[in-house]
């Protein structure tokens, strides 16, 4: 039997130079098995083993019925062994792709392969496909959560000191903070009641009203720690009832609804835009805001 082969008909491999007349020659036990041997061992399709062997199509997959082995349905396809070269493009696509960064239509340039192959080939190989779009959200400018919680946390610098620290906005320091979990300092004059600060992901999560959207819609609680598209690398889908509820019946903000669901904001805005759900005027606090600031009061979040 051959190395690697799983099918009694290994004995055969020597008649797979026969062709034509040669294997129409065949007893029709060795025929059957020879043709078995090529379609089980040799990965080859019922067309190629007819020009092999001179047989028809048709007699091709009597013969593997007779055998005992089962014939997928046309088109369907059957896993087949990748040669070395193969398996090293496969390599190679994998690293330009995670490596360099590579999109994989840039890829399908450089190696002259379908992009939607390109894309198939990176799964099967176990790559993680970043999300798509020209602003992915592993391409977002990030903090190190170590150099953040030094200035930021520890030295008490605001979000604009540190921002001008290291070269970025305050935005950016602001979004990296809320990804971190990291206790974000809530600017303007002290609440009357209520932390001077917030860890925002933790606070989402023990919003009542939130909590309940969430537990209604069959959303688990992610913990904070990492960037967004760490915590979900896959974004949970986002129908237009929960979009409302979250935006207007719990007062979210389109980035609040990103670290429950790791949905861009800029697509939870789309799909509000698009179900005639409107939106808030820009500026000021959200409403989740307000009630929190307020202490936490479980009263509709409404504008």
């Amino acid at each position: 039997m051959s190395p690697g082969c799983d099918a009694p008909c290994c004995a055969h491999a020597a008649q797979l130079t026969s062709s034509g007349p040669a294997a129409s020659s065949a007893g029709r036990g060795d025929l059957a098995a020879l043709v078995a041997h090529l379609y089980v061992c040799q990965g080859l399709s019922t067309y190629r083993i007819g020009a092999v062997t001179g047989l028809d199509r048709q007699r091709v997959g009597r013969l593997l019925v007779r055998a005992g082995v089962p014939v997928k349905a046309r088109g369907a396809g059957r896993p087949r062994r990748r040669s070395a070269t193969q398996r090293a493009l496969d390599e190679l696509m994998a690293s330009l792709y995670a490596d360099y960064g590579q999109s994989s239509a840039q890829i399908s340039a450089l190696t002259g392969v379908p992009q939607r192959t390109v894309r198939d080939r990176l799964r099967a190989h176990g790559v993680r496909m970043r999300t798509k779009g020209p602003m992915n959200r592993e391409d977002r400018t990030t903090i190190p959560a170590e150099v953040l919680e030094e200035f930021y946390v520890s030295a008490g610098l605001s979000a604009a000191c540190v921002g001008e620290l290291l070269g970025v906005s305050r935005h950016v320091v602001l979004r990296t903070a809320h990804d971190q979990g990291l206790p974000v300092r809530v600017g303007g004059p002290e609440p009357g009641r209520g932390p001077a600060e917030i860890e925002l992901i933790d606070a989402l999560y023990a919003d009542p009203l939130v909590r309940h959207a969430l537990s209604r819609h069959g959303i688990a609680r992610r913990p904070p720690g990492g960037p967004v598209w760490q915590r979900f690398p896959v974004p949970l889908p986002v129908s237009p009832e929960l979009a409302d509820e979250l935006y207007i019946g719990c007062g979210l903000a389109a980035r609040h609804i990103e670290l429950l669901t790791g949905q861009p904001a800029q697509t939870i805005l789309r799909l509000l835009q698009a179900h005639g759900i409107p939106r808030r005027a820009a500026g000021g606090r959200t409403p989740f805001m307000r009630r929190w600031r307020a202490g936490g009061s479980t009263s509709s979040g409404a504008p």
